[in-house]
């Protein structure tokens, strides 16, 4: 391979990770905001009926980027196999974790006076303790950041392994089916484990709740990966105009049949 396509190749590989850090951090960091999907939108609760509760499309804000993180992660796999993949996830699940101890860190620094004081009303005129807010905001407990780390490297490499499976039954062909089935795959169990983790290990949710609430947020994931299917085709179309159609199926087959 000639130097300058090795240098687009290099290139390439810190463009999709950097992509992939960056929405990944993002994620985990706003994903502290539970929104309404149905309020944001404007129309009722669709209050479905799951394991004996009545439940809404109530998400973590973290699911307004995600899908670009398991997308990334296929692009990752489809050019530079099952290795591009684990590095990348398990640098990004080290970085999840100082971020949470740096942003810990931080809520517990005595906070300037000055800082209090001219932000000691919202914009209601409503007596505001922005020190106490910014803390309940950005402080996770221990559960939930556990199961936040667990369910990502769960299922990055859960997604990266029915990935390949998918692409040898194929013979690298039907992108749509070993991109979006992997992701399928890989958050169901991702739906399941941060939620099991955070509210049964570490709190006191029944294990009815823990299927109900997980069920939601599968549904949620399934429509987005479904919808995120031409995304796959446009970036794949996209990169294969960048290195050459004839290079990119040489990475293509490479990555198919690298070693673990």
């Amino acid at each position: 391979m000639p130097d300058s396509i090795k240098t687009k190749k290099q290139y390439l590989y810190l463009i999709l990770c950097g992509i992939f850090l960056t929405n990944a951090i993002v994620a985990e960091i706003i994903g502290a905001k539970i929104f309404s999907i149905e309020g944001t939108f404007g129309i009722s609760p669709v209050q479905i009926p799951i394991f004996g509760y009545k439940l809404d499309f109530n998400m973590s804000a973290g699911v307004l980027n995600w899908p670009f993180v398991f997308v990334t992660s296929d692009i990752i796999n489809e050019y530079y196999g099952r290795q591009g993949v684990k590095k990348i996830s398990y640098l990004t699940a080290t970085l999840i974790a100082y971020s949470f101890i740096l942003i810990y860190i931080s809520t517990i620094l005595t906070p300037a006076q000055f800082w209090l004081d001219v932000n000691n009303t919202d914009s209601q005129g409503k007596a505001l303790n922005i020190d106490e807010a910014y803390g309940k905001i950005f402080r996770q407990g221990l559960g939930i950041i556990t199961g936040s780390i667990t369910a990502f490297l769960v299922g990055q490499v859960l997604d990266a392994l029915v990935f390949h499976r998918l692409r040898l039954i194929t013979s690298n062909r039907f992108i749509w089916l070993r991109a979006t089935g992997s992701t399928l795959v890989s958050q169901l169990i991702d739906s399941f484990v941060v939620i099991f983790i955070a509210f049964y290990i570490f709190g006191n949710w029944p294990i009815t709740q823990i299927l109900a609430v997980g069920s939601v947020n599968y549904i949620y994931k399934f429509i987005v990966a479904l919808l995120m299917t031409p995304i796959i085709y446009l970036t794949h179309n996209m990169i294969d105009k960048y290195l050459g159609k004839e290079n990119a199926h040489q990475m293509v087959e490479e990555a198919t049949y690298s070693p673990m």
